[in-house]
């Protein structure tokens, strides 16, 4: 089962006087990745790197550091707590000692893995988008469903009723697609809608 940390939490250590701070985070898309590195670009450190999971995707960053001692390891981190939807992004003030290819892997891979066992670990629920549409008498009901069991949703007003896009947890789809049965006598069907993978 998939896990991924349930709230951003961070960690911090000296070692060999470089100070070590690692920042991990839960994200849903590569865009929350993007946005979370500009916010956090730190130009008082000498090196920040990074890695993040989603799903089979994965990317890591070195930063300057020598190749594979850094977001190589913050990575094996990631995947030994078997988290997906995470990003850790650890950032190193340089503080006058080498710490050589070894130091370096076990500060930045250590860092990370500190930094992880301070997070809540939640698993991961498989969400699948939805689409289905019902006429505005029918509405009220399936609007009181969604909203009563969390469910996002989108509603569009056609001039044949309302058109709704949803994001369902696996388990909630058949018990809605029932209801979409009875609550529209079987004129409607719910749809659901592959996301492309980019595997």
């Amino acid at each position: 089962m998939p896990f991924t940390i349930a709230s951003p939490v961070s960690f911090e250590e000296d070692i060999k006087k470089s100070r070590f701070q690692a920042i991990a985070v839960p994200v849903d898309n590569e865009q929350a990745v993007k946005d979370f590195l500009e916010a956090n670009t730190d130009l008082s450190t000498t090196h920040q790197c990074w890695a993040w999971k989603l799903g089979h995707n994965v990317r890591f960053n070195d930063d300057g550091e020598p190749s594979g001692t850094a977001g190589r390891p913050i990575l094996a981190t990631i995947e030994g707590n078997e988290l997906t939807n995470v990003l850790v992004l650890v950032n190193r003030w340089y503080g006058g000692i080498k710490l050589g290819t070894g130091g370096l892997v076990r500060a930045y891979g250590g860092t990370a893995g500190q930094c992880l066992l301070l997070a809540e670990k939640i698993e991961l629920i498989e969400k699948k988008k939805v689409a289905f549409q019902c006429q505005f008498n029918e509405w009220a009901i399936f609007q009181y469903e969604l909203n009563t069991q969390q469910i996002e949703y989108t509603e569009e007003y056609t001039a044949e009723g309302v058109k709704i896009l949803a994001l369902l947890q696996v388990h909630q789809i058949a018990p809605l697609a029932s209801k979409l049965q009875d609550v529209t006598r079987g004129r409607e069907q719910l749809k659901i809608i592959e996301e492309p993978n980019h595997d």
